[in-house]
């Protein structure tokens, strides 16, 4: 379950009611329906879960279909009320294990440009980055997810705050665009 926004606007780093060193902290792990459900409030939030859905399913075609996402940026907050805009794209770390069979080279050579930064936030609305798992863990690999727990752990103006992980698993993918679909026939429309 995914915690409500705190009065700040942010998802709390650490679920309420819990005792500061719970484990039941962020990255809070959710169903990729639930997330879908919980940040298709409007026909920009669509649009960009579209988009996120979009860039899944061309990682999947390429065989990375095990590992799991962090999802965070602006998405996750109240933006709306925090700085009266929209929410521009999502930010998405994606750890994953290689295909059987591929190395990063050849997977590399595969992706074309779907690990490219840029091209994958202009296509599809995601701010993207990747890891490869499995490897063996290292100083760089730890200060890798290091970085990125510090960076998503607060916004810039230092307010601590939480973020989401989802499985990168593709069997729910087709019930979390049915949400999509549903909000859309439902009258929000991207």
């Amino acid at each position: 379950m995914i915690p409500s926004w705190t009065a700040a606007g942010v998802l709390p780093p650490i679920r309420p009611g819990q005792p500061g060193h719970s484990s039941d902290r962020s990255p809070y792990r959710v169903a990729l329906t639930d997330f879908v459900e919980e940040f298709s409030s409007s026909p920009e939030r669509i649009a960009i879960l579209n988009g996120f859905l979009d860039y899944r399913k061309a990682l999947h075609a390429l065989g990375i279909t095990s590992g799991f996402q962090w999802i965070d940026g602006s998405f996750l907050e109240n933006i709306e009320v925090i700085e009266t805009r929209p929410p521009k794209d999502v930010d998405v770390v994606t750890y994953f294990y290689l295909p059987p069979g591929d190395t990063q080279a050849s997977l590399d050579t595969k992706a074309g440009n779907l690990f490219d930064h840029d091209h994958v936030k202009a296509t599809y609305k995601v701010d993207s980055y990747t890891s490869i798992l499995g490897k063996q863990v290292d100083a760089i690999q730890v200060r890798k997810i290091s970085y990125w727990y510090s960076m998503w752990s607060h916004r810039r103006d230092s307010l601590w705050k939480g973020f989401i992980q989802v499985d990168l698993d593709p069997q729910y993918d087709g019930d979390a665009k049915n949400t999509l679909d549903a909000k859309v026939g439902g009258g929000v429309t991207p």
